[in-house]
């Protein structure tokens, strides 16, 4: 299985990966391992007609990819990748248009766990509390430095990569944690695009 999957020149996967409910099935097959049309559609409160569409979906993109046991429709599917990434400087406009519909369902969809999770962080244990964190930084950094930056910030979370991939490799009391990043310039680009 790979890590990372790199979507960059395919818009059409983009395209494909660009739905609330692919997204959170990719999520939960590459936490809980082969699941089948049937039973992620239990836990995504989707019918399984509705996820055995979705699948076949993802399988034409090659996110999915059949697992073994089972057939027909009790056939198991598991992640081909990991993850997946995208070239922040598309290099044509279908490609452009698919990366940024993509980014905006995936940091929609970041910015509604985030805000269940200020919801209902209160009822969460006392160490998950003081262990969350949002903040917020102003830096003055040169576009080099945010790169390094980027990378060392990738550096430090691709160490527990390995976790996702053997769940034997995950601690007593791991849970799934989401990081949301964002390093970006808010006053350099104006609306039409141009840089000042």
């Amino acid at each position: 299985m790979q890590r990372y999957r790199d979507l960059s020149g395919n818009p059409a996967a983009m395209i494909a990966l660009a739905h609330p409910t692919r997204l959170a099935l990719l999520e939960l097959l590459g936490a809980e391992g082969p699941l089948t049309a049937s039973q992620a559609g239990k836990r995504l409160h989707e019918s399984p007609g509705t996820m055995s569409w979705h699948l076949r979906l993802l399988a034409r993109h090659g996110f999915v990819v059949e697992a073994e046991g089972g057939r027909g429709r009790r056939r198991p599917w598991t992640v081909a990748a990991l993850g997946t990434r995208w070239d922040p400087q598309p290099r044509s406009e279908p490609e452009r248009a698919a990366a940024d519909l993509l980014s905006s369902i995936v940091v929609e969809r970041a910015v509604a766990e985030l805000r269940a999770w200020l919801a209902a962080r209160h009822a969460a244990p006392p160490a998950w509390q003081r262990a969350a964190a949002v903040s917020d930084w102003t830096l003055y950094l040169t576009a080099g430095e945010v790169e390094a930056l980027r990378a060392e910030i990738y550096r430090l979370l691709e160490q527990f990569a390995d976790r996702m991939e053997d769940p034997a490799r995950r601690p007593a009391g791991a849970a799934a944690v989401r990081a949301l990043i964002s390093i970006f310039p808010p006053d350099i680009a104006t609306p039409d695009g141009t840089v000042p």
